[in-house]
């Protein structure tokens, strides 16, 4: 990594997001807990925010004075006022990254008048354990601050950058698309216990057997289809089980899903 570890982060919104980023940076190895500033203006922060070491603030001003990388993870209701109130503190010094739903890199320039390197970053909750898969755009991707950027969330998983046109479905396939996945391994597990074993068994089965199937299309850059009809023989018990599935619905359904959610995301950002 060529990032300048020396910078300070501050993550404004200590929500589920952007505690997630903190403990993944913190668990990176590369950043101790005194790099990152939270700030947060509700009560209900976690009991252990001091334990781990993170300073926390109310001061928005204070603490980006102090930071030179910002991450924006709150509400988009709260995301303009959050934009204007930090604008007057926002040098040349500064990168911004959003991680709020629904605001353009437009609309944040609009608020922040300094010109600084702005990204959008989706990424998802497996970013607290270094497993997210995080779609980056930005204003300028040719500036230093951007490969910064782009380094940060390499430590916290898989990273694709990509035109902000494509936010929206970066948000439906990878942000929403960790909820769905798990309801799929969820879905396993009930099954594994309706046919003998205990749910914690089940489950220990249902989510390991969805790791590997995800490593082998990883690892070896193959086809589903290809890993798929190495399992189905003729006759077998697999294509019986993958056909039941198919007469119900369950690949129409996912689509389905998935491009609801893209849908939803589509009417958020206009």
């Amino acid at each position: 990594m060529n990032m300048n570890f020396s910078k300070k982060i501050v993550i404004i919104g200590g929500g589920n997001i952007g505690m997630s980023i903190a403990r993944g940076l913190v668990h990176s190895s590369e950043f101790s807990p005194e790099h990152i500033v939270i700030t947060r203006k509700t009560s209900d922060l976690p009991k252990n925010l001091h334990e781990e070491g993170f300073t926390y603030t109310d001061d928005n001003i204070s603490a980006v004075e102090q930071s030179q990388i910002i991450i924006v993870a709150v509400l988009p209701q709260l995301a303009y006022s959050i934009f204007k109130e930090i604008s007057s503190v926002v040098t040349a010094k500064h990168s911004l990254i959003s991680i709020v739903t629904g605001v353009s890199i437009t609309e944040i320039e609009e608020c922040i008048h300094e010109s600084i390197c702005i990204a959008r970053a989706m990424p998802n909750t497996a970013i607290k354990i270094r497993e997210s898969m995080t779609c980056i755009a930005s204003n300028n991707k040719n500036c230093p601050e951007f490969t910064d950027i782009i380094n940060l969330f390499d430590m916290l998983g898989e990273t694709l950058v990509i035109d902000e046109s494509l936010i929206s479905s970066a948000t439906a396939l990878g942000s929403c698309g960790i909820a769905f996945f798990l309801r799929s391994i969820r879905a396993a597990s009930q099954g594994g216990t309706q046919i003998g074993f205990h749910a914690e068994d089940a489950q220990l089965i249902a989510a390991q057997t969805a790791k590997g199937a995800a490593e082998l299309l990883l690892q070896l850059s193959s086809h589903p289809e290809d890993e798929i009809d190495k399992v189905t023989t003729p006759h077998g018990i697999t294509i019986a089980g993958l056909n039941e599935m198919e007469h119900n619905g369950f690949s129409s359904a996912f689509i389905k899903g998935i491009v609801e959610s893209y849908t939803q995301a589509i009417k958020k950002n206009k």
